[in-house]
């Protein structure tokens, strides 16, 4: 039975404005509350069954980190097992559904989630996760539904892939699921990348074992709670909050594993792939590896750039969701001759810049994830205040009394190479180096070389023929590249998303490409009319008609 039609198409879904008196800002504040004043239990999800352990831990408010807002169970290996046996034994009548059988779960999802399931979600976004209501928005609301929709459509372009045939014969392509299961791991700082992550692969027909982070795990079980909604069968996604490591060493150590979908940092991939390849000859098949990593996001300002467009590019692209983003703006090269103006309106803005409790809506910077995260960005401020070659010039405020906050950093460098224009932070902070306009070209050079990683990168300038100078050597420096905007915000079906180098393995979340990892197609060929000889025309005798 066929469930969607074979040429859907999605759009995007619109961001709502969440204005004073209007019915979504309503609905969302009573919805904040309640899941504010009522606590919750967070259970492993195993073949469906709620499972809960001895070993807990608390989910907090960043902002406000003695509220709890949710008790996490956490797996053991022996529930990490059984969450594989449950992945390999639902995929066996998953992958026999249709994928228009697939698609209809997504779509429920998607529908649901734009309407009686927003404000749920974007309310334990911002709580769980210190996101300011836009962030929320854009996150958990818009960019899930988008993933949700998007795949299906690309699902059937993919389908609708199928070889020629010639007269007699009928080639078709199979696109069947990987042989095994996916391990999904998600990041904390967006609850779509969660939600993606764990149904790409399912949609294909694939089953998953989902260790969320635990700072990110209220809105994702919030996604799988979703997801059931809408028809999901019990065991295709198994919930395995846990200790990293020893979640990770039990599912790389099955047989059936068949792919890992990662999101996190580059020595955490690092250690997986090579924890992978040591096992090798203990899996079934060759995982698949997709990981997106880590960033150190560049601006470069050419001299003819629009000041007013470049200060509010640094300002939402370094400090939206406390520079949270892999795409963050995190180093900036601006020419002399602007930086005085840049300089003057980026102060004058970050003057204005609300931060604290994200349950005000005035708010446009909530808190760092936790203690960790706090610390180490705390770290780096304070390394710089005691270093010569740096000069704080707004921010380096950081207090942890109530929630771990750190007001938003601009720090001017003199030295092009400097840590703080090489190193991924992952927080408030943007590196600055001022450098002399007719040293344009080798700037250029200077972008390119300076961090290992090749994620989001921007260029501002009013001349053309600049644009094309950074288009041609940058090419290399970043995986999703933006003129005269800031390097973040990506939007599902326009700006697939993913960098290369130490950045990961660019297949491009949000487009067709991450969607045919998870496949391994089959050709099949059908000979309708088989031959009965096996000799050819090249073979006949010499007295054969024709001959002398």
């Amino acid at each position: 039975m066929s469930y969607i039609h074979k040429t859907f198409k999605a759009s995007n879904e619109a961001v709502l404005a969440y204005r004073p008196g209007s019915a979504e800002r309503s609905g969302l504040e009573q919805e904040l509350a309640r899941q504010y004043g009522e606590p919750i239990e967070i259970p492993l999800v195993l073949g469906g069954k709620r499972v809960q352990t001895a070993q807990r831990e608390p989910v907090v408010c960043p902002h406000e980190h003695r509220h709890v807002l949710a008790t996490l169970h956490q797996a053991t290996p022996l529930e990490t097992r059984q969450a594989i046996d449950a992945a390999v034994s639902a995929q066996r009548e998953w992958s026999r559904r249709t994928l228009e059988e697939r698609s209809a779960v997504f779509l429920k999802a998607a529908d649901l989630l734009a309407g009686p399931w927003r404000a749920r979600l974007n309310a334990a976004t911002m709580l769980g996760q210190s996101k300011s209501v836009q962030q929320a928005e854009i996150d958990a609301a818009c960019e899930l539904i988008d993933f949700l929709r998007f795949n299906v459509q690309f699902a059937q372009e993919i389908s609708q892939q199928q070889p020629l045939s010639s007269a007699g014969v009928s080639n078709s392509m199979d696109h069947r699921p990987l042989e095994g299961f996916v391990y999904a791991i998600t990041p904390f700082n967006f609850t779509a990348i969660g939600g993606n992550l764990a149904t790409a692969p399912v949609l294909m027909g694939n089953a998953v074992v989902w260790k969320p982070s635990a700072t990110a795990a209220l809105s994702n079980y919030l996604v799988l709670q979703l997801l059931e909604e809408a028809g999901l069968p019990p065991g295709v996604i198994n919930f395995v909050p846990g200790e990293p490591v020893g979640v990770s060493a039990a599912v790389l150590a099955s047989p059936h594993l068949a792919g890992i979908h990662f999101t996190g940092s580059t020595a955490v991939f690092d250690r997986l792939w090579l924890q992978t390849a040591q096992n090798l000859g203990h899996y079934r098949a060759y995982p698949r590896l997709v990981g997106e990593t880590g960033g150190k996001d560049f601006v470069l300002a050419h001299a003819s750039a629009d000041v007013d467009a470049l200060a509010v590019g640094l300002l939402r692209g370094a400090f939206e969701y406390q520079g949270q983003k892999c795409s963050a703006a995190s180093r900036a090269y601006i020419a002399a001759s602007i930086w005085p103006h840049v300089k003057a309106r980026l102060l004058e803005m970050l003057e204005t810049v609300r931060m604290g409790d994200v349950r005000d809506f005035q708010t446009f910077m909530g808190a760092v994830i936790d203690s960790k995260a706090y610390a180490r960005i705390k770290g780096c401020i304070d390394a710089a205040r005691a270093d010569a070659a740096c000069r704080l010039i707004a921010g380096g405020d950081c207090d942890d009394t109530q929630g771990y906050f750190i007001a938003p950093t601009v720090i001017e460098v003199s030295q092009p190479d400097h840590a703080l224009m090489r190193e991924e932070i992952f927080g408030p902070v943007l590196g600055v180096y001022v450098y002399q306009d007719a040293l344009w070209e080798q700037m250029l050079q200077t972008v390119d070389q300076t961090s290992p990683y090749a994620l989001t990168g921007a260029v501002f300038a009013q001349d053309r023929s600049a644009i094309q100078q950074a288009m041609e050597a940058l090419r290399f420096a970043a995986g999703n590249f933006y003129i005269n905007d800031k390097p973040t915000g990506a939007v599902v079906g326009q700006q697939p998303f993913g960098g290369a180098r130490r950045s990961g393995t660019n297949d491009k979340a949000g487009s067709a490409l991450n969607l045919q990892r998870w496949v391994s197609p089959r050709t099949v060929k059908e000979t309708r009319v088989p031959p009965r000889d096996y000799t050819y025309a090249h073979m006949q005798l010499r007295g054969c008609a024709g001959w002398p």
